[in-house]
């Protein structure tokens, strides 16, 4: 239901369709007759929070409860936040066009660093003040979720209460406490002490942090019977987990304009960079058959032609060629293309290649990761260049001519040779394309390699090694640049300044707080996008508050040192993730979860793939 003040804005700002809601299966209620009100906030432009599968899924479930009316709201995007600004129009959610100040709850998704500056600049333009402390009554209460809420100390200052882990369960539990706390009259601090004793919920209030002279964390210390290390949450039977039937359908285009179809979640690999990977241990799958029908119920109801099969590696599935066989049972008759992105390079086999002849062969995308082997043997890669070189003559004879390979540069231990072995393993991709000889004829082939920079993760074998410095990055940049030596090859790199704030917020501390609220006090939003982003600005932010952001960015730390985030428990132990760093600088790898169990600790959930495999050795 659109605004009589925000309809009179729209012909004056980008992408009008952004801001008008009504889209085919949003969900409107009467909120005379709901109990909670929930605003689903995502910290960026409707294309991009349209594209996230996590908002869709929560969405819905919420809206199947009868006392719960969830609602979307993006960040507006420059043009349209400074018309809000200008005529007092207050942040609004898509279904009803009422402010965020009428909503029980205000909830964000924290799926990127950079996008902290939205959220607290969302919450100014909702006139709601952006300090938990100075949000004193039952109403209003800020959460937040999401891979980012690993670590939530820099921004622990303005969020009431984190979600750690999975919400499907915690976030309809803590709404139910919520409701009986007003029921029965409790303050917003009798509430939030109640919702810590939930799994699963973290109150920043409710944790004293001390520091060291040195700026280290001293120690993190539980109030209020607060437990003193908050667990993760997780949905274990993957086949009973909600799984909406309908997704609202766009009226513009988003970023990934498709239906999509969780195959499971988590993953058996371990590679020491990737911060999901641990997150989401233990691996959980969905069965084909379950798979299949949610695939075709959606698109029948949302009328896609494309359903993409979402995971962290979809060639890891364990049933991967049955699924392709009963999907394009259906998909093939209704003209409807199945995508599997995030493909392996020792996972694209023939069966796999032909039940996706029928995608647009527009290209394939792997990720090496790193140029020589020594280096995908330290971050943990476990890919051999024979079975790269194998993949794409798989693709290059399916009739692929472009291939795109992604890699990291900044890696712990690496060299030169390492950086330039990038360019190297691109031009053997093109010279293997033409040792192919079942390739298109007539048609050149196309590589396409892109670096992105390595930031170091909590959670992660590598979160105690620094961050390259930007100069550093930049000569690693020019290094591969200046290595490809054919017009074949395209090179394109990610931004190494925008990576370097990444890393100050990836494994900052709460002192990072006061640096977030002069940000938004001076205007600071959308850092994740070059329009806006300076990093001048921000060192200069840094600056004022007496803060280097060296400390945090490019800093190796000591094994012994408490990190800022040791009272959040995902399941992985400290011990393993010490002893995987140790062996990544002997360069030494480590089998994946279904070759042998390494013991990471996700084995106490009792479920996955990690505990089936033990539980068949006995």
């Amino acid at each position: 239901m659109i605004n009589k003040d925000v309809e009179k804005l729209l012909l004056k700002v980008q992408k009008p369709g952004r801001y008008v809601g009504g889209e085919k299966n949003s969900v409107i209620k009467d909120k005379d007759k709901v109990d909670i009100r929930f605003a689903f906030c995502f910290p960026d432009v409707y294309e991009v929070g349209m594209s996230h599968l996590g908002m869709k899924i929560l969405y819905s479930l919420f809206n199947s409860k009868e006392n719960i009316w969830c609602e979307r709201v993006f960040a507006p995007w420059i043009d349209m936040e400074e018309l809000m600004v200008k005529n007092n129009i207050p942040l609004f959610a898509l279904e009803s066009g009422d402010p965020l100040t009428e909503f029980d709850f205000i909830g964000f998704t924290l799926q990127y660093e950079l996008s902290f500056t939205n959220i607290l600049n969302m919450l100014k333009l909702s006139c709601i003040p952006i300090k938990s402390k100075d949000r004193t009554e039952l109403k209003n209460i800020v959460c937040a979720g999401g891979p980012c809420a690993c670590n939530p100390e820099p921004i622990a200052d303005f969020i009431d209460l984190f979600f750690i882990g999975e919400g499907e369960e915690v976030d309809l539990e803590v709404m139910e406490l919520y409701r009986q706390c007003r029921e029965n009259g409790d303050s917003k601090e009798d509430f939030l002490i109640k919702a810590a004793q939930i799994k699963g919920v973290y109150v920043p209030s409710l944790y004293n942090v001390e520091y060291n002279k040195d700026n280290t964390v001293k120690s993190v210390t539980a109030t209020h019977n607060a437990p003193q290390k908050v667990e993760k949450r997780l949905m274990m039977n993957m086949d009973d987990c909600y799984y909406p039937e309908n997704f609202v359908v766009p009226m513009i285009e988003i970023v990934h304009d498709r239906a999509m179809e969780e195959i499971f979640r988590g993953c058996i690999r371990g590679c020491r960079f990737c911060q999901a990977g641990f997150l989401y241990r233990p691996v959980r799958e969905k069965s084909a058959e379950v798979i299949d029908r949610q695939c075709h119920t959606l698109c029948n109801n949302t009328g896609y032609d494309e359903v993409s099969l979402s995971s962290l590696s979809s060639s890891d599935y364990t049933k991967i060629e049955e699924l392709l066989t009963r999907l394009t049972e259906w998909s093939k008759d209704e003209k409807v293309s199945i995508s599997l992105p995030s493909l392996r390079v020792d996972g694209f086999n023939d069966e796999i290649i032909d039940k996706i002849k029928t995608v647009r062969k527009s290209g394939l995308t792997f990720a090496p990761e790193a140029g020589t082997q020594r280096m995908r043997n330290v971050i943990n890669k476990n890919v051999l260049e024979d079975e790269l070189m194998e993949t794409c003559s798989k693709a290059f004879n399916g009739g692929w001519t472009k291939v795109k390979l992604y890699f990291m540069i900044g890696l712990p231990t690496e060299t030169d040779e390492d950086v330039c072995g990038i360019a190297e393993l691109g031009h053997k991709v093109v010279d293997q394309y033409y040792k192919c000889e079942g390739r298109p004829k007539g048609k050149a082939v196309s590589v396409t390699l892109s670096t992105s920079s390595f930031v170091p993760k909590p959670f992660t074998p590598f979160q105690w090694e620094p961050q390259a410095t930007e100069e550093q990055l930049k000569a690693k940049q020019h290094l591969v640049k200046e290595s490809i030596k054919t017009r074949k090859i395209t090179y394109n790199y990610h931004d190494s300044s925008t990576s370097f704030l990444e890393a100050v917020f990836a494994r900052g501390d709460r002192r990072l707080c006061k640096v977030m609220e002069l940000a938004c006090e001076r205007g600071f939003h959308f850092d994740g996008w070059s329009d806006c982003f300076s990093l001048e600005k921000w060192l200069e932010l840094f600056k004022e508050c007496g803060i280097e952001p060296e400390f945090y960015a490019n800093r190796k730390r000591s094994f012994d040192e408490v990190l800022p985030w040791d009272h959040i428990d995902y399941g992985v132990t400290k011990e393993f993730l010490i002893n995987e760093c140790k062996k990544a600088y002997n360069s030494e790898t480590t089998l994946n979860c279904r070759q042998k169990c390494s013991n990471c600790g996700a084995n106490k959930w009792k479920g996955g793939v990690c505990f089936e495999k033990r539980k068949s050795m006995v």
